[in-house]
């Protein structure tokens, strides 16, 4: 956990002393730059489930690129992240679990909207969930209540999206997503899932 820390504080630092200059529109409200996400997640196979989540617009860069076509207008977004997830095996109700992550977001955003993003997120936890479980105690049998352990989680995406400008259905996105699952017996455990899902907000009408 402590190097998850080490790590957000770097990304805090690096952004903080960014020379780049920002168009992000300081007198926009809270919902006006925060876009709410849900979607699938899973791998299709043994382990499907939902994730909910929230992007906060930190930074945002505009350039104008002049084509032969017209100018063309490329956007750079920083955005803070946060998930909430579980998923499991539906058919033996085993690899069951519980997330939640934190991090950052670059996202590009060209003049058709297409966009492709990374999101790095080193503050993570994940905690399985175990089925009915027994514990000897001495003489003694006792059920263990809500079963399973810990992990420090911090996780790597990649994804590709749509924008749907000027929508309260702001977006659609599919990321490839890896994730750490630490101590794992002696080790690490990665695992890949996929994520498919849309953005929404709820800003007022103007």
């Amino acid at each position: 956990m402590r190097n998850g820390i080490i790590i957000a504080l770097l990304i805090y630092f690096c952004i903080c002393t960014m020379q780049a200059q920002s168009d992000t529109d300081n007198s926009a409200t809270f919902l006006d730059k925060t876009e709410f996400k849900v979607g699938y997640s899973g791998n299709l196979f043994w382990n499907n489930g939902l994730s909910v989540g929230a992007e906060y617009l930190w930074k945002q860069n505009t350039k104008i690129k002049e084509k032969r076509k017209g100018p063309k207008k490329i956007t750079h977004q920083y955005l803070l992240d946060g998930n909430l997830g579980f998923t499991t095996n539906f058919a033996t109700k085993t690899d069951t679990g519980i997330y939640t992550n934190y991090g950052l977001i670059w996202r590009r955003t060209n003049a058709k909207g297409k966009q492709i993003s990374i999101a790095l997120n080193p503050l993570g936890y994940y905690r399985s969930i175990l089925p009915e479980t027994y514990e000897v105690k001495g003489e003694q049998v006792d059920k263990v209540s809500f079963p399973g352990r810990s992990y420090y989680a911090p996780s790597l995406s990649i994804g590709l999206g749509k924008l749907r400008k000027g929508k309260k259905l702001t977006g659609r996105y599919f990321n490839v997503n890896l994730m750490f699952r630490t101590p794992y017996n002696a080790g690490t455990l990665p695992s890949i899932s996929l994520q498919y899902g849309y953005r929404f907000n709820f800003k007022k009408k103007k």
